[in-house]
């Protein structure tokens, strides 16, 4: 038997922000506590939303200070607000990082605690305040999924939440709100998009449905994120795109991750590093490793991407897919190795020791050792 988690409602496609309204008054709360930050503030993303809960009288609050890896000190800060505003809804506006946020904040609103309480699977026994949660980037999925994100400063670790709690109950996926943005976060937003999809259809929780919907989100990002990188206001790409991302997330947050965000985490929680760009560098060499234990998943993705697989062998359809993850990487100009963002002398020790009880690592099709880590970790200084 398995078990399906998807939020309850969900707005897909060009226009659908303006279909919010509804669904939000069927909650019915009193005040919202909307979570952002500061860029999506300033060119106006937020007041296009902001200006639908104007139109419904819905009183709120804007706390917009998160950063682009969310520390438990921004969760900390926005839950002291949401609590002296008296707030009963929170509504996240943004990528991963406000999404993770917002359901950091609205999980402690009813079950206490500090956000470390709750590192690891299903540790709450409350569910959240209801999370309105409205993309603004076709990558993270962190709107439909189980899974949060929060670095710890002190330990420098980013911290995994899958917890079912804190499930939204309303998402909103409009690529309008997508339109413009830069062409280096719209890489690697994407490609953390392929690489959730790619990582659930090779995870050890893997099954039908959700390889139905992360083989398909894998088909997308190959035909439209290239186009999407190249012109920002392409709404035909953005939307494909935005489709991709959902279903990718549904995908994942049922059947797992594996090693490829359980290192990536470590990079991020270390050096302060995008995590889409983080994943992207380190996907072709872990998928590598993983090929050796799941080569038929492999044989499905070359499929999908465009190789007729009839009379290939294993090791022609894995090399296939390896290779098209490299050029597509090199198409959307995502950095190649750590030295290219900022990092000379890693610590590949430390980062092989944390991405071992990374939560997303038990998940993956073949253990990895400390020793092979660091070795992969190595091939993209």
């Amino acid at each position: 038997m398995s078990i399906y988690y998807v939020p309850p409602v969900n707005l897909i496609g060009k226009g659908c922000l303006a279909e919010a309204r509804q669904p939000i008054q069927a909650l019915g709360a009193k005040k919202a506590f909307v979570v952002s930050d500061k860029f999506l503030t300033s060119n106006g993303t937020v007041g296009k939303v902001t200006k639908i809960l104007d139109e419904m009288d819905l009183p709120y609050i804007l706390f917009n200070d998160v950063k682009p890896n969310p520390t438990v000190n921004n969760v900390n800060a926005g839950l002291a607000i949401l609590k002296r505003e008296g707030c009963d809804i929170v509504l996240t506006i943004g990528g991963g990082s406000p999404q993770d946020c917002g359901k950091a904040i609205a999980i402690l609103a009813t079950n206490g605690g500090v956000t470390k309480d709750y590192e690891g699977v299903n540790k709450t026994t409350k569910k959240s305040l209801p999370i309105v949660a409205i993309t603004t980037t076709a990558g993270t999925s962190a709107e439909v999924t189980i899974n949060y994100v929060i670095t710890d400063e002190e330990r420098h670790v980013k911290m995994i939440m899958v917890d079912t709690n804190s499930l939204a109950a309303i998402t909103v996926n409009d690529p309008e709100l997508m339109v413009g943005k830069p062409a280096g976060l719209t890489a690697a937003t994407g490609m953390d998009a392929l690489t959730h999809a790619m990582e659930a259809v090779v995870a050890k929780g893997a099954y039908d449905v959700t390889d139905a919907t992360a083989l398909y989100a894998i088909k997308q990002v190959f035909d439209y994120l290239p186009r999407a990188v190249r012109n920002g206001n392409d709404l035909e790409a953005r939307e494909q795109m935005s489709y991709a991302c959902f279903l990718n997330g549904i995908a994942f947050s049922n059947a797992g991750l594996g090693n490829v965000h359980a290192m990536a985490h470590q990079l991020g929680g270390l050096y302060d590093l995008p995590h889409g760009v983080c994943n992207a560098m380190l996907l072709p060499y872990v998928e590598e490793e993983n090929a050796k234990q799941a080569p038929a998943k492999f044989r499905q993705i070359a499929a999908v991407i465009g190789m007729d697989t009839t009379g290939k062998s294993d090791q022609e359809c894995v090399a296939f897919v390896i290779k098209k993850i490299k050029d597509l990487s090199e198409e959307v100009h995502i950095p190649k190795s750590l030295q290219e963002v900022g990092v000379d002398n890693p610590d590949f020790e430390k980062l092989a020791e944390f991405a071992m009880k990374d939560a997303c690592a038990g998940a993956n099709p073949v253990f990895f050792s400390k020793e092979k880590l660091m070795e992969l970790f190595k091939k993209i200084a």
